[in-house]
């Protein structure tokens, strides 16, 4: 199963980087499935990475973040490059890989209605069949118009253990859940039928934070406010926004939003793993 390298090189500080993504690795390794983080590195797409290629990742200062659009630039350049959820799911389906672990998935923008800032990861989910395990859209978005559009766009998804759908960092963001499944064998059946049906999309499944380690809603809204606030002041736009305000939501929540995200990863990489082997099963 796959796993991303945009949590490594630009969504956690080090060491709290490097760390997560060997405990990730060696969680799906305890649950019998095969980690293959995925990167460009020196102009070439890598599925799977040795240690040492990790802390390359994980300490370098200029390591490209690479979407659906930017990764031939990294190979024609020949540079180092962390891969997106989009660009993950991409790599994966062209090394044969159906199953992929992550935080949570990119999405509409607040005020997108004004600057169109929408991630390319609600495309490739529409485009691309891999199913992308995570923890709901991050909770900086407006995750009502997010998963509406995953609607629009034909996207199956998939509430783990819920009736509602979860918002990161917490286990409620207030959304109904459209469908709910309660084991991983449940999910890898739904994934084989919608290969059945030849749909061309992937499956997004939302699994809820574990409780001791959510931060509640409203406490979270308080700092996703401020720290949104805080960047429309000091100017930041694009692929720089998510990064920021993640670095400034830890410095508002004492570091809470990072435990947090590191206790969520980890709890979807387990599912992953689970479902990754349910789905290689007959069963």
């Amino acid at each position: 199963m796959a796993l991303e390298t945009t949590i490594l090189s630009h969504g956690m500080p080090y060491p709290h980087n490097l760390a997560t993504a060997r405990d990730v690795e060696q969680i799906v390794r305890a649950h019998g499935a095969v980690p293959a983080t995925i990167a460009v590195l020196d102009g070439a797409i890598r599925v799977g990475l040795q240690d040492e290629e990790l802390t390359r990742l994980a300490t370098a200062q200029h390591v490209l973040k690479l979407s659906r659009a930017d990764l031939a630039y990294a190979l024609a350049t020949r540079r180092d490059g962390a891969t997106t959820v989009a660009a993950t799911m991409l790599c994966a389906h062209l090394a044969g890989i159906a199953v992929f672990a992550t935080g949570g998935i990119g999405g509409v923008h607040r005020g997108a209605e004004d600057t169109f800032d929408v991630s390319a990861d609600l495309h490739e989910l529409a485009r691309t069949p891999v199913a992308v395990i995570c923890a709901g859209a991050k909770a900086v978005l407006d995750l009502a118009k997010t998963f509406e559009l995953l609607e629009t766009l034909g996207v199956p998804v998939i509430a783990y253990g819920s009736d509602e759908l979860p918002a990161f960092w917490s286990r409620s963001s207030g959304l109904p859940a459209p469908m709910r499944f309660d084991d991983p064998t449940s999910v890898a059946r739904f994934i084989r039928t919608t290969r059945d049906l030849r749909l061309p999309c992937g499956t997004l499944v939302s699994q809820p934070i574990p409780q001791p380690d959510e931060i509640d809603r409203a406490t979270m809204n308080g700092y996703i406010e401020q720290a949104l606030d805080d960047s429309v002041r000091a100017g930041i736009t694009g692929k720089a926004v998510t990064p920021w305000l993640l670095d400034r939501l830890f410095t508002l929540s004492h570091g809470r939003s990072l435990d947090a995200n590191i206790a969520l990863v980890k709890n979807n990489a387990k599912l992953a793993a689970q479902i990754a082997c349910a789905l290689a099963s007959d069963t």
